[in-house]
């Protein structure tokens, strides 16, 4: 089997490898792609140096049988049919695709068949937050029809790459020093401040970070379910958190939805407050599963539950969840 990364020195083409090197999966050949600025950097994969070729448009995919993407829209685009035209199934990190009627959206916890249906061989990983919420929601689902969600998010630093997690150290460090700090990667200086704009503002006041977990839940559930949330950025460098609140067509209790949780596919139960046991980013970066915590009644609805959880946004909102879909489709063959 031959796999390309593309975007392989970013943060997230940089999970792909720790990933793919610590799974079984039977490589026979890796190719890492990437811009001008990257190209010819070499990484060590299973005892071999790779070195990133520049991705161009010619005939480099030809042989390759997955191709993992990470390397922002407009890259996905123009390099799409690039990717794909020897065959490749191209998995994508980014949002080019993601709500393309012929373009599967796939959280393997919850929709892993749809990914044997892409007529462009395309398969979208869709926006970190939504996979987080999506992998909780889908045990809920399973007791009752889920009508209603509202989520306000508390999303790392990491969310907007490398740099800008290298941004918020740095200003935390300028700040220590007496310097004025940077700001580049974000509207407003981050350190000591929450941010509650992630992406531009579309035209109902959405941000279309907040657009995107109503509109991807809808098609990964195949669901009617209404989503309203609102992004804020927080001073966190890795591992997004979301405070979740969902009603249903029946009451459901808090202790079925412990249950539900904890025998849920890539979910951990942490819920047990009075011991002070619950989701935080910090000791849970650089792990693979969706961790669920502070379960309890909505006291504004019957039919309404509330929790909190907390996912990597690197691994499973990201490189493990794409890694993942090329497990599926191997799985399926």
């Amino acid at each position: 089997m031959k796999i390309a990364i593309v975007g392989a020195s970013g943060a997230v083409g940089q999970e792909f490898l720790r990933i793919l090197e610590s799974r079984a999966l039977p490589i026979d050949e890796l190719l890492l792609f990437g811009s001008e600025r990257s190209a010819g950097r070499t990484y060590r994969f299973r005892g071999e140096e790779i070195a990133v070729r520049l991705l161009q448009h010619n005939d480099d995919f030809r042989g390759v049988d997955f191709a993992l993407v990470s390397a922002g829209a407009g890259t996905s685009r123009e390099f799409a049919e690039t990717i794909t035209r020897h065959g490749a199934t191209m998995i994508d990190n980014s949002s080019a695709f993601r709500m393309d009627d012929d373009v599967p959206l796939v959280v393997p916890e919850v929709n892993a068949e749809d990914a044997k249906h892409a007529p462009w061989r395309i398969i979208a990983n869709p926006n970190c937050t939504t996979i987080q919420l999506v992998v909780a929601l889908h045990a809920l689902e399973k007791l009752s029809h889920i009508t209603r969600v509202h989520v306000a998010t508390y999303q790392s630093a990491s969310g907007a790459g490398a740099a800008a997690m290298d941004e918020l150290v740095g200003q935390y460090a300028d700040l220590a020093a007496g310097r004025e700090p940077t700001v580049e990667k974000f509207a407003f200086q981050l350190a000591y401040n929450l941010i509650p704009h992630i992406d531009i503002f579309t035209d109902n006041d959405y941000s279309k970070e907040e657009m995107k977990m109503h509109l991807e839940t809808r098609k990964i559930m195949h669901s009617d379910v209404r989503v309203s949330a609102t992004c804020v950025r927080v001073p966190v460098l890795r591992a997004h958190s979301e405070s979740v609140w969902v009603e249903t067509e029946r009451p459901v209790s808090a202790a079925e939805a412990r249950e539900a949780f904890s025998r849920a596919e890539g979910v951990v139960l942490m819920d047990d407050p009075a011991a002070k046991v619950y989701p935080m980013p910090l000791p849970l970066t650089g792990t693979d599963p969706v961790y669920v915590g502070r379960i309890r009644q909505d006291l504004t609805s019957e039919n309404g539950l509330t929790f909190w959880c907390v996912s990597d946004q690197i691994r499973k909102g990201a490189a493990l969840n794409a890694v993942q879909i090329l497990e599926s489709l191997l799985a399926g063959r």
